[in-house]
């Protein structure tokens, strides 16, 4: 069997690319890497990629020069997580409440960490997760 050496992208589709933008930049400071008016694409700590596409955008292929995107989408509120230090935590908190970000619920899991879970301007479902989280996390 191949080996997969991680998850590279996470994929967001959302109404107001712009109003998202500003929301991920602002609240959790990432660094735009690429982007254009359909796109976003977002480094995550060096290692992953957090990309914003415009709702709606890529009910056809994208076609350039580089070769063929096929059509992709979701529709409704989906779920990711950011990995965080539990030392951290206090400070994601205070982030949150400068930047007016609810925190909708909390988790202390059976492992030992612990998640904070919030909504974006879309409604997606993001959390924040410490260690403990999962057997491999």
């Amino acid at each position: 069997m191949p080996t997969l050496s991680g998850i590279l992208e996470t994929a967001l589709h959302v109404d107001d690319l712009e109003r998202s933008a500003k929301f991920y930049e602002d609240v959790f400071g990432l660094r735009v890497i690429a982007g254009d008016t359909r796109f976003r694409a977002y480094s995550v700590n060096g290692r992953q990629v957090l990309l914003l596409f415009r709702r709606e955008e890529n009910p056809q292929p994208y076609v350039f020069s580089g070769g063929t995107i096929p059509p992709h989408g979701s529709s409704g509120e989906i779920h990711f997580a950011f990995a965080i230090e539990r030392s951290e935590l206090g400070t994601w908190e205070k982030q949150f409440a400068r930047c007016g970000v609810e925190i909708e619920g909390r988790v202390n899991w059976q492992l030992g960490g612990e998640s904070i879970y919030f909504r974006d301007p879309d409604r997606h479902l993001g959390e924040l997760a410490t260690r403990g989280t999962w057997p491999i996390y």
